[in-house]
């Protein structure tokens, strides 16, 4: 089940129930491999020799991904500040190299009972409503990859 994300301004709100127990929606999260085959949902690749994870609290995080057919070069990186498995994870998210700005992501995973888990996806920083509403998008689409992967197909 998809719902709409929500830019409100200031962020992203994202909530999916994906049909999946909330560890396998953990590791989707968490283990470079499955996070390489969803992130950039279908117009990117991330090479999963590109991403590294240090999933504790302090830890860095990097992927780089590949957009579009003009295949723009993308180097995200971030610390994580919690990780509670498999329930909470908080990261910073920026693709500037060197800059200390960032977003704020938090994802809270909650088991709905029979194999199902919701996800609530926030993202919080600087960018303007306008940057929201296009990330909001790209994120649903690399849900909607994720959700492939939990489903099998």
């Amino acid at each position: 089940m998809a719902e709409s994300p929500t830019p409100d301004g200031e962020g992203i709100t994202i909530t999916r129930v994906f049909d999946a127990p909330r560890e396998r929606v953990w590791r989707e999260w968490t283990e470079q491999q499955r996070f390489a085959d969803w992130f950039g949902g279908e117009e990117a690749e991330v090479p999963v020799s590109t991403v590294t994870m240090d999933v504790n609290e302090g830890g860095a995080w990097q992927a780089t991904m590949f957009a579009g057919p003009e295949r723009r070069e993308i180097h995200w990186h971030g610390e994580y500040r919690e990780a509670i498995a498999p329930e909470r994870l908080v990261l910073t998210l920026s693709d500037q190299p060197g800059d200390d700005l960032y977003e704020l992501v938090i994802v809270v995973l909650t088991d709905l009972g029979d194999g199902r888990t919701e996800m609530l996806f926030q993202q919080r920083g600087r960018m303007s409503a306008k940057q929201y509403e296009a990330a909001g998008d790209g994120w649903s689409t690399f849900f909607d990859r994720m959700a492939e992967h939990l489903s099998g197909h």
